[in-house]
């Protein structure tokens, strides 16, 4: 049986830190504050609603960082790959399409180097949330389901909970990227405790489980040291790999 880790990703690369903030201000000084404690940097809507989105990508880029856009692309097909391309120019690493098969279709026809990744079901839904919206399926399942599809259409992986993880293993193996938001490690500082995540898991649970990226927002971003807090994952997740 393959192992569920993916051991060609650099271990420091494996953070994702989501710069959830909403002026370029602010996010040009916690990117100094990371340091090298962070290689890979998640920019999302918030941000993207600044209009600096495409500045900061290319000072980070100069940094040598890494850039995951996540703006959940949801659109007519033609406008998806419209996006995507636009995304492609920049030089993004990943980018997230949220949307059903022509959808995904359109972005992996039109993604160059990019990796697009299929979000399969948001880590702030329970399965009350999924019984609202009239999914007659548990979140294992829905998960499976559109991992299966997203592989089938030229998506290179999917963004789901950690929970998730080892049956996308079972399931696909390493034919595509996992991304895991929701991962919520055990700090010293008030601010890990704020959470409004359903489906959550810690990195030491995700990397085990075979997870390739854990997502991290808050519990760095409002740490009281932002640094230490980065390297304190960095130190769990590398203590994971070493466990496997």
């Amino acid at each position: 049986m393959a192992s569920p880790i993916k051991t060609d990703i650099p271990a420091r690369e494996r953070l994702i830190f989501a710069l959830d903030v909403p002026d370029l201000q602010r996010a040009r000084e916690l990117v100094d504050t990371l340091g090298d404690s962070v290689v890979f940097y998640k920019l999302g809507l918030e941000f993207f609603l600044s209009g600096n989105y495409f500045e900061l990508a290319a000072d980070l880029k100069r940094r040598g960082k890494k850039i995951f856009a996540d703006l959940k692309l949801f659109d007519i097909p033609a406008t998806v790959a419209s996006a995507v391309r636009q995304l492609a120019r920049h030089d993004v690493d990943f980018c997230t399409v949220h949307g059903n098969d022509s959808m995904l279709r359109a972005a992996a026809e039109a993604k160059g180097d990019m990796q697009i990744l299929a979000v399969t079901a948001l880590t702030s839904l329970d399965q009350g949330d999924l019984d609202d919206l009239g999914f007659q399926c548990d979140a294992r399942t829905l998960v499976l389901s559109r991992a299966k599809r997203a592989l089938a259409l030229g998506c290179d992986g999917v963004v789901s909970s950690g929970l998730e993880v080892p049956a996308l293993r079972a399931s696909v193996d390493h034919a595509l990227i996992t991304v895991c938001p929701g991962i919520r490690p055990i700090l010293n500082d008030e601010a890990s405790a704020v959470n409004d995540q359903q489906r959550i898991v810690t990195p030491q649970q995700a990397i085990l489980s075979g997870a390739d990226y854990l997502v991290v927002g808050r519990p760095i971003r409002d740490a009281a040291d932002p640094g230490a807090a980065a390297e304190a994952i960095q130190e769990q997740i590398s203590d994971a790999l070493q466990l496997s």
